[in-house]
Formats: C-alpha cells, structure tokens, sequence
C-alpha cells in the first residue's frame, strides 16, 4: 500500500529502498538513508523522547509505524476560496499571560494552522519544514472520524441503532466484559471497562495494546479488550479509552462488511474534493483498520472533512449524517450524576467562554486539534509537533487562541 522512500528505523531494524547495503560496526546506512530524515519507532513516539526534527519527519510519515491501508480520494479538487476577511492583530490574555498569533504558531510548535471561515480561507500557514502536501498524522483525531462513520453506517441501515449490543456487530467480543454494552457506550468511552491510557507508562493498557498493535496479529486487540476486568455498570462511568475506540473500527467493519478504508473513501472521501489519498493504520497487514489512531492526511484534507461536519454531515444537498447527529455528538452527556464534556468521540468545549457555546473538537495527542464551531462558521484545523504525547497543557491554551480567533472574524 505504500513504499519507502528514507531509512525506516525501528525496534532495532533497517529498511532500506535500495538494494545495495554497506554494514559497518553496530549500524546498516545506505547512501540514500544518509540523506534521508531519521524516523523514530512506534515505542519512542509513545515515550516521547524524539528529537525535534525526528519527530516532524515521523509525524510525516505515519505509514511508516505501521502498516496502513490507503483511503483513495476521487473526482475533482474542492478548492477553498480565499475569505475576504483578515485576522487583523490576534491579541489575547490567558493563564495570566499575553499572547498573539506567533506566540501560538512558536511556542505551541505548530507545523500548520487552517482557518476558515464561512468555508473559505482566512489563514493558511505551515512551519517546521511541511507543506500542502504533507500527509500529517490524526493520533486520536481519527476518533471523531470514526463517530462519524458510525452515523453515516446508521443512516445506511447498516446499523440498525447505537442502542444495540456492540456484541450483535462484533461476535469476537462475546462472552467477555463486553457483553452488555452498547454502540451508543461504546461511543460515549462509557462502557465501565476498566483501562488505564497513560501513553508513557510501559505497564498501562494503552502500552500493551501498543505492543499488540507492534505484534501485527489479527484479532490481537479484539481479545485483549474482552478479557479486561469491569469497573462499573455500562453507562455509569466515563474512562477515556483508545482500545475502546479500536473496537469502533471493529464495529464499523462488521456492520459494513468492508475495510475502515474503503468505508471511509466510499462515504467521505471520494466525495468531498480531498486533494490526496489518505492513510490509515491496520492492526496488521490486512487486519482491522485501526479507528482510534493513525490517519495521515494533508492540512487542507483535515479541512474539508471539519467542513463537512460543521455544515451538519451534507454533500451536495445529499444527507450523509442523519438529522441531529452531529449536534449529539459534539455535546456533552452525563454519567450517572456527572456530567461529562465529551460527546461520541468528539470533544465539546467546557463552558466558561461564550464564544464556544455549541463548539467541538476532535483532539490528538502532541497538540493535534480540529475546531468547529458552526454559530460562528468557523474551522480552525491545528497540527502541532510537541515534545511529550500527554502533557497538561499546551504552553499557550488552544481553546484561548480558538476563541480569540472566532472574536477577531465576528
């Protein structure tokens, strides 16, 4: 599905595009891979402890930590109009401190920011050595894709509601922990499945399912969720889960019957102007699509799609989404007695700036970020190449520089 163009390193290994290899002490180097970006492995992403410049050139090239099936794009470019509006001077206070624009673009190491609104262009920049053509890496972005997915399989009938049995479209999962929860659960991270996602932590159940998806073994992941303790009734308790997420993909390729890939290009892709194919992350060669993680898609790409969503899941008149999909998952819901700010695998803004009211996001670790608001009309599409995957805070807040860029184009 893809080829290698620069020296692959991980876990130990070489891979070479060219035939003819020089051996010399502990290392394999060929005159190609010499002048080639190094690529860190899937563990060292995990760890965070790539240096910068190794860390752009992986984000990428995501097809190279695992394999990926192509989402192939189809008929003609959509290009963005240019927006008659302007930023002006982006000017903000937030954590007791004063920002603008290039502040956020140095400082929150973003590699390409996309404003539009109105669906048309107010800012398109890109930095640490990308380009349009960079295919960029989702991390959990992908996510919010996937729930969108589902919606489109419900409005095909291929699932018939999100409150049937993730069981009825994923058998591999019964007789397990998974037994009483539903689409809708699943999609709400509120199965009551015990998971601990620490990304650095080698013990925690994100790491060991890392290491399934490094195994590359079919159906590797599928058990691994099954036999996981309970921690609460379904629909109690929320846990941010990407195995979770995983078992979207499963879901979604039960329900379909077809790649997460194929699934995707068929719905989305082939129909929405994308200007390149994407890529997407398979649990192994020819295993599920892996619905949590992974995709590699240009800046302008991530665009359409938010655009697509923001314009409430319609192309060309045609309603791909049904009716008040789009308004239930980018909210809120409650678990139990709590209320909690995260929707079907997208992110809703915690209330507090009015400027955000009825806005979400899909949200990727090392600062990858998605942002529609459809009061405003506004996207903003942020890839970023920060040095840890779980940090607390952005060195400048994201939702800050959102808001103060939806108030300077009101």
């Amino acid at each position: 599905m893809h080829s290698f163009h620069f020296l692959k390193k991980t876990m130990g290994h070489c891979v070479f595009a060219t035939a003819a290899l020089v051996f010399g002490g502990a290392s394999c180097l060929s005159q190609a891979a010499l002048d080639a970006p190094q690529l860190a492995g899937a563990r060292q992403v995990f760890d965070g402890t790539m240096l910068p410049a190794v860390e752009v050139a992986t984000f990428s090239h995501s097809d190279t930590l695992f394999p990926v099936n192509v989402v192939p794009r189809g008929g003609a470019v959509r290009n963005f109009e240019k927006s008659p509006r302007t930023l002006g001077k982006i000017l903000f206070h937030a954590d007791g401190q004063d920002f603008d624009l290039y502040d956020y673009l140095a400082d929150n190491r973003i590699a390409g920011l996309l404003i539009l609104k109105d669906g048309k262009t107010v800012l398109e920049d890109y930095e640490l050595g990308t380009g349009s053509d960079t295919r960029w890496i989702s991390f959990s972005m992908a996510k919010s894709v996937s729930s969108t997915l589902v919606g489109a399989a419900l409005k095909q009938g291929l699932i018939a509601s999100i409150d049937d049995p993730v069981t009825k479209y994923v058998p591999g999962l019964k007789g397990g922990v998974y037994d009483a929860v539903s689409v809708r659960n699943l999609l709400q991270m509120g199965s009551g499945v015990k998971w601990d996602e620490t990304y650095t932590d080698p013990r925690s159940d994100r790491r060991k399912v890392l290491e399934l998806q490094l195994a590359g073994k079919v159906g590797g992941i599928v058990s691994y969720m099954k036999a996981l303790p309970r921690a609460g009734a379904p629909g109690t308790i929320w846990n941010y889960s990407t195995g979770e997420s995983f078992l979207v993909g499963a879901l979604l390729e039960g329900a379909t019957h077809k790649p997460l890939a194929q699934f995707l290009s068929e719905t989305l892709w082939s129909r929405l102007g994308m200007e390149q194919d994407a890529t997407w992350w398979l649990e192994s060669p020819g295993g599920m699509g892996l619905a949590g993680s992974g995709l590699g898609v240009t800046l302008r790409d991530y665009g359409r799609f938010a655009e697509f969503v923001r314009n409430d899941g319609v192309i060309d008149g045609q309603r791909i989404l049904p009716e008040g999909w789009i308004e239930e998952s980018g909210k809120a819901h409650r678990f139990g007695s709590k209320m909690v700010d995260y929707g079907y695998l997208w992110w809703p803004l915690p209330k507090g700036d009015p400027i955000h009211a009825g806005a979400f996001q899909a949200i990727g670790i090392f600062g990858q970020h998605m942002y529609i608001n459809q009061r405003e009309k506004l996207v903003i599409i942020a890839l970023s190449a920060r040095p840890k995957p779980d940090a607390a805070k952005s060195p400048v807040p994201d939702d800050a520089f959102f808001a103060a860029v939806a108030r300077a184009l009101q």
